[in-house]
This record gives structure tokens, C-alpha cells and sequence, in this order.
């Protein structure tokens, strides 16, 4: 399975931080946090990887080069004009030809067994699987609705569902796609991949949640920032891609 890190953001909300640097090149613990994902990705055999690129682009193509030093092989998406997680995704549809792929955000420190997650997706035979978490500020993250079957029903409320009352989850940055996903995201222009997936639940296609307990955290604020780093200084927290490689 090939897979594509998200790394097109400005993270305007880490100024000045970012000033200088994109932020998938902040260090944590002595690495930028884009090496954790693609160490994460490697651990369970997705080495063949797309990045995207808009904001200071070329430093995270030189941090990273090829790939090979990791033991994959990485290429790039050059955004000149930023497409969104939806137009990002459908702007390398070619490279995934016509198998499912993982999709996961450069912004997030996690560690998930993402066997489980492909896995999860195959038995279900989903259109699409989103990796959910239980977060007591769900409604500020953006609620998915997930039924008693593990189905998504909603997103940031939509579309209206008269079902089953819904448990809402976050929705953790990491999913895998077939290719009708891809159908369903416009060509050429800004979009968001919630906004295809609000449609392909309106329209009854099979979007499945597989839970996550494991560590996450959103390096999307300074505060979320240092508490990432005080985590991995202080061993609080054991990822256990590293210890396996």
C-alpha cells in the first residue's frame, strides 16, 4: 500500500516558530516531526510515500531528499497554489493507481498500529476508514458520528441522519481510501476531504471509524508543541516505532 503525508499547511497558529520553517520540519526531540510519520509509516511496510509541498516546500525536500536514507522512497506534490487535504489528495490520484492508499496529516505525533486500522478497512469492505479517538472536546475538533456498527453517519453535523443516536468522535488526521474516494473530490481547485466525505455519507457509500487509544497529539499550537516535547524528553511517552528501529 502506498500512502501521502499532508505537509502543504503555512501553521500560521505556531508563529513565529514557523517564520522560518515549515511544520513538518519543527524538531521534537532531536527529529522533525514529519521523520516520526514517515518512521511510523515504515514500521508497517508503506515505504513508497508522496509528500505535498507549498510553504517553504523546498527545505522540507532537502531535509528529506529521496528517502532513501530512511530506507523509502519518497516523492513530492508541488502546490504552487495550496489545494486543501481534498485537492492535495486528488492532485496525485495517478500515483495511487487504483488501490486503496493511507492518507495521514504531518502535523500530528501518533503512534497507532496501522495494520489494524488497513485491516479494519479491507474486512469492511469500506469506501473509506477514518481513524477516531474519544476527545472531551470533540465539538471543537469537529464531531464524526459513528453508529453502533462503526459507521459514519455524520460529519461536523452533516448530513441530517434520523437514525440510531450517533457517538461522536474526533477524527485523528489518519484514514485509508479506496479509489472511489477519489470521485468524489473536484480536480484543479481547493478542497476539503471532509466535504467528499459528507457527500459519499449523504449518498450511502461505506465510511467506516476505527478507534484509536494510543498517543496522539495536534502540533498545531505552541502549547501543543512543548507539551509533544516534554512528553518525549521526559520518556513519558514510549512510540514504539522508535524502539523497533
Amino acid at each position: 500500500m502506498k500512502a501521502m503525508i499532508l505537509a502543504a499547511g503555512l501553521g500560521t497558529r505556531l508563529r513565529p516558530l514557523t517564520d522560518h520553517l515549515p511544520k513538518p520540519l519543527l524538531p521534537i526531540d532531536g527529529r522533525p516531526l514529519i521523520e516520526y510519520t514517515l518512521l511510523l509509516l515504515r514500521k508497517y511496510g508503506l515505504i513508497d510515500v508522496v509528500i505535498n509541498l507549498h510553504y517553504q516546500g523546498e527545505k522540507i525536500r532537502e531535509a528529506l531528499g529521496n528517502g532513501s536514507r530512511l530506507g523509502m522512497k519518497i516523492r513530492y506534490s508541488e502546490e504552487p497554489q495550496i489545494l486543501g487535504t481534498g485537492g492535495g489528495i486528488k492532485n496525485v490520484q495517478s500515483f495511487f493507481s487504483e488501490e486503496p492508499f493511507l492518507v495521514i496529516n504531518s502535523d500530528i505525533l501518533v503512534d497507532v498500529d496501522l495494520n489494524r486500522v488497513i485491516e479494519t478497512h479491507r474486512r469492511a469492505g469500506a469506501a473509506a476508514t477514518l481513524v477516531l479517538r474519544e476527545d472531551p472536546d470533540v465539538e471543537k475538533w469537529g464531531a464524526v458520528g459513528v453508529d453502533s456498527q462503526h459507521r459514519i453517519r455524520q460529519l461536523l453535523g452533516k448530513p441530517e441522519w434520523a437514525g440510531e443516536a450517533l457517538s461522536k468522535k474526533m477524527f485523528t488526521g489518519i484514514h485509508v481510501m479506496g479509489p472511489r474516494v477519489l470521485s468524489h473530490i473536484p480536480a484543479g481547485r481547493f478542497s476539503n476531504i471532509v466535504d467528499a466525505y459528507i457527500e459519499m455519507a449523504r449518498t450511502g457509500e461505506r465510511l467506516i471509524g476505527h478507534g484509536c487509544s494510543d498517543y496522539w497529539m495536534d502540533i498545531g499550537t505552541p502549547d501543543r508543541y512543548r507539551a509533544a516535547q516534554e512528553d518525549l524528553k521526559a520518556r513519558r511517552v514510549r512510540l514504539s516505532f522508535l524502539e523497533a528501529g
